[in-house]
């Protein structure tokens, strides 16, 4: 088994040795990536084995898992206060470099290049606001905070020309590239552009984890250090609450930070924040066998999994903000320390099944020094996934102040609303080319489009919606619509509301004719009184009965304007909030 395993290290060794595609230094790296790799799962086949002969515990053992304490994962309120002397600002910040991780393509978002040169709001990218955010701040404090982005060979060519606008900016920006590494045939475990010409396919970014070694590769750590920096804030670029900011609330957080991990000589911070039913898949700290480690959902057992996506025991996740000192990750990337657990991403290029191997920048908490989590709010969370956030930092919901996106204070519930949009608006133009403008969602609890949905200008949307569009048909929401609670079909102005409602009153008026006609021959009655009825819970009722009489009393003209009502196949859907207005009696005629 032992002799296998190598035999393929030798035959890989020797397919990568001549490539040259890429430097030595990563070629290094790539063989012992793999040869982790392919040591790891032979131990667990021979684990497996010993595990059918005793009994053996799972990798992770359940049982040592701690919550850690506060000394571990400090709450932010804890943090010892700085002072607000600009000066002594000035020396913390002067410590600190910005880092970005810029590898990833807004490919899943139908766009292409850089995910960070995608539109925000206001005509801003997330390169432009993290530009001048940090701009803004070297301009208040008189520090020197360069921004570096670590790219991909995705992004590296578009990167280094957008970069080109900020020449004139008050900061310094310095970009390098993490490692390029071969995707390897499953079948063989031979790097796949050793067998075939796949272009860029053939190749793959090793996950942020590749940070660290990527860093000091590219000559910019020990440029840093000799700068007398200390500490990097790594974060992803489109995590617009990762910022470095000039509102003296957001400044005095990220300096308390530097002073507690400068003062506690803490190689490590994590920023986490609670978890909500949203982020149950999201890795958590725990403390296991004495250290701090990240516990990632691919790690846990499956009879554990429902108790880890529980939000009562693991009640925080990781945002992926790390602040990491320069010189300890100096001495574990030579050390080749770093050992982080392997994530194996299978994919497949033409007609081959290949596999990519990654690492995450998180999981190297366990191999620094004093590492600790800081409980942070949820403010500094913010990314943008979906065209779903992408609505949210789009809206009234939140304002733009010097790069910084704030939370509207309007907005009275400390959780933002759920928004899950259809496949129509999961590209951006497509997405875009669907509102005339942006709803209103300060008082949105959640929101689910579907289908062939277009909206128009000045729409408010408020508590629960749904609204739906029949397959095959286009729904458009007028102008200025007021949308509360449940949609299941486009809001119908006021007009075409009287006309609906004359129809409605003529029809229960034949109706009530018909019901009188068979009276003499009714057996038995039924009589019901309904309040707050919606329309489905009502027709669930009654749709088995011949006949339905139905009488609206005391109606006020808010609700009333709201009432839509379409007949098809016995079926009736109300728009809007229903009020305690509906009296029906139904009558069984034999």
């Amino acid at each position: 088994m032992a002799t296998a395993t190598d035999n393929k290290l030798a035959q890989l060794s020797s397919a990568v040795a001549g490539l040259t595609q890429i430097s030595e230094n990563e070629k290094i790296g790539f063989i012992n990536l793999v040869t982790r790799y392919l040591r790891y799962r032979l131990a667990l086949v021979v684990i497996d084995l010993l595990r059918s002969y005793i009994g053996e515990e799972e990798h992770i053992e359940w049982s040592k898992i701690q919550t850690p304490t506060d000394e571990v994962v400090v709450p932010y309120d804890s943090l010892a206060p700085t002072s607000q002397d600009l000066a002594e600002s000035k020396k913390l910040l002067d410590k600190l470099v910005v880092l970005k991780l810029n590898g990833g393509l807004g490919t899943t978002m139908g766009c292409t290049g850089p995910k960070s040169v995608i539109e925000v709001r206001d005509g801003l990218t997330f390169l432009d606001l993290i530009v001048v955010q940090i701009e803004s701040l070297n301009k208040k404090y008189g520090c020197n905070v360069p921004l570096v982005l670590m790219n991909s060979f995705n992004t590296h060519d578009d990167t280094l020309k957008i970069v080109e606008k900020y020449a004139n900016h008050g900061i310094d920006i310095h970009t390098f590239n993490q490692s390029q590494y071969p995707r390897v045939v499953v079948d063989d475990f031979l790097p796949l552009p050793s067998k075939v010409e796949a272009g860029k396919d053939g190749w793959y970014p090793p996950g942020h984890g590749d940070v660290f070694p990527s860093l000091m590769n590219s000559g910019k750590l020990d440029l840093f250090l000799s700068q007398g920096k200390e500490y990097v804030f790594v974060a992803n670029s489109d995590n617009l609450g990762a910022v470095v900011d000039l509102s003296i609330l957001i400044i005095f957080f990220i300096i308390e930070i530097l002073n507690h991990l400068i003062a506690n000589k803490n190689e490590y911070c994590m920023e986490v924040t609670p978890k909500t039913l949203a982020d149950v898949k999201g890795g958590t700290l725990i403390s296991y066998e004495g250290k701090v480690q990240l516990l990632e959902i691919a790690q846990v057992p499956d009879e554990h999994v429902n108790e880890f996506k529980s939000i009562e025991k693991f009640k925080i996740f990781n945002t992926n903000n790390l602040w990491v000192n320069l010189g300890a990750i100096k001495r574990l990337v030579q050390a080749d320390a770093l050992k982080m657990e392997i994530i194996p991403n299978p994919k497949e290029v033409g007609e081959f099944k290949v596999l990519q191997l990654e690492t995450a920048a998180g999981a190297a908490i366990r191999f620094f020094d004093d590492a600790i989590g800081v409980n942070v709010p949820r403010s500094r969370f913010l990314p943008v996934k979906a065209t779903s956030d992408l609505l949210l930092v789009q809206s009234d919901l939140y304002t733009l102040e010097d790069g910084l996106v704030v939370r509207n204070k309007a907005r009275t519930n400390p959780s933002n609303p759920s928004i899950e949009l259809g496949p129509e608006f999961k590209k951006v133009g497509n997405f875009l080319s669907r509102f005339k403008s942006i709803p209103s969602i300060i008082e949105l609890d959640s929101l689910k489009v579907t289908g062939d949905v277009w909206f128009g200008a000045h729409i408010t949307l408020k508590g629960k919606v749904v609204i739906a569009a029949k397959p095959g048909e286009r729904l458009e929401i007028p102008d200025g619509a007021v949308i509360g609670n449940k949609v299941n079909a486009l809001p119908i102005s006021p007009y075409v509301c009287i006309l609906l409602l004359i129809f409605v009153v003529v029809l229960f008026g034949l109706m009530y004719m018909q019901f009188n006609t068979y009276n003499q021959e009714i057996n038995g009655s039924e009589e019901f009184h309904v309040r707050s009825l919606d329309a489905g819970d009502f027709f669930t009722t009654v749709n088995n009965h011949d006949y339905v009489a139905v009488l609206f009393y005391q109606p006020d003209s808010e609700s009333f304007y709201q009432f839509a009502y379409e007949f098809e196949e016995a079926a009736c859907a109300l728009s809007g909030d229903l009020h305690p207005i509906v009296l029906a009696k139904v009558m069984y005629p034999t």
